[in-house]
């Protein structure tokens, strides 16, 4: 079976905002590069992760202004990992327990990537058919 690592996202390519960014900026970032989840970071550490799901459920859903909310407030943390040597359907059972559709990679304790529900539908629909 194909390891988490295979189809990660690297960190190298992590998209993230500083704790005290607004949600709104937050949202436009995720709008602007076309991805569903933002890293949350304080000074320079990552500290949490703010999805497409915490913006309907955390901030819609209760009505707050974007403008005014911090991502800080509404990120979900601490991040769910995974090891990097880990399955797909490792990925994907993880993923069905927690409720989560994001998972932080890690390799000897470090996060190294990232996995959506996203990269293993695109992963799976780019598998050769046989």
């Amino acid at each position: 079976m194909v390891p988490v690592k295979a189809f990660m996202v690297p960190a190298a390519k992590f998209v993230a905002v500083d704790r005290d960014a607004t949600v709104r900026t937050a949202a436009e970032l995720m709008r602007d590069k076309g991805i569903g989840s933002v890293f949350v970071t304080r000074e320079n550490e990552i500290i949490g992760i703010v999805t497409d799901a915490d913006l309907v459920r955390r901030l819609v859903a209760e009505g707050l202004d974007p403008t005014q909310t911090t991502a800080e407030q509404i990120m979900s943390a601490p991040i769910v990992c995974i090891d990097e040597r880990k399955t797909l359907l490792d990925a994907n059972d993880l993923m069905a327990r927690k409720h989560v559709r994001h998972l932080g990679v890690e390799k000897d304790g470090t996060l190294v990537g990232m996995v959506s529900v996203r990269d293993m539908v695109v992963f799976l629909t780019n598998l050769p058919r046989q």
